[in-house]
């Protein structure tokens, strides 16, 4: 049984990476915030009592479904009203990442040069442009697998799929990643 706090650390340890998880699913910032805090909420509500070894992959599924949750509601929401990116101006500058302003340990990489950290920093942002190109299930095959750490068997069961598709789509990904990426002349 995972304690309070024990549930705190977890969510403070996975918040940046769902985030991003859930903006290369939805492509829009708010959205994105917005399904990861709905998939905090229902593990804190639903799934407190569980051992604390078992939170990853539930948070994990509750994200997949959360993130699936929203892409019906927008089809609904769609049916019946106009598309709120269009309403919105996109001259008022707001499109940047709030993550991206929480400060990082001033010794987390000491050695490393300014250059170098721009040349990985940039490396980074045309890895992230690049799996946004990719289909909705190699993203999510891709992320879960070689983002998040995921073993096959625990992909599967959060994609709901079986693990040859899993594997599948984690291979057209790479390919296609690697291909991309190529074409930008970075080589991994």
């Amino acid at each position: 049984m995972a304690t309070r706090k024990e549930l705190s650390d977890f969510l403070a340890t996975v918040e940046r990476r769902a985030f991003k998880q859930a903006l290369f699913a939805v492509r829009d910032d708010q959205f994105a915030l917005d399904v990861v805090q709905d998939a905090m909420m229902k593990l804190s509500e639903k799934y407190s009592a569980r051992p604390s070894a078992e939170l990853p992959m539930l948070f994990q599924r509750i994200l997949q479904n959360t993130i699936r949750d929203h892409f019906r509601r927008q089809k609904v929401r769609a049916m019946w009203t106009t598309q709120v990116s269009s309403l919105a101006g996109g001259a008022d500058g707001d499109d940047h990442d709030p993550l991206e302003t929480l400060e990082v340990k001033s010794d987390s990489n000491p050695e490393e040069a300014p250059s170098d950290r721009l040349q990985q920093s940039q490396t980074l942002e045309t890895i992230e442009k690049a799996l946004e190109q990719l289909p909705a299930r190699q993203r999510q095959a891709f992320v879960l697998r070689y983002w998040e750490e995921l073993d096959v068997v625990q992909a599967a069961a959060v994609m709901g799929c079986s693990e040859g598709s899993v594997k599948t789509h984690c291979s057209r990904a790479t390919h296609a990643l690697a291909l991309l990426l190529k074409d930008k002349g970075i080589s991994l």
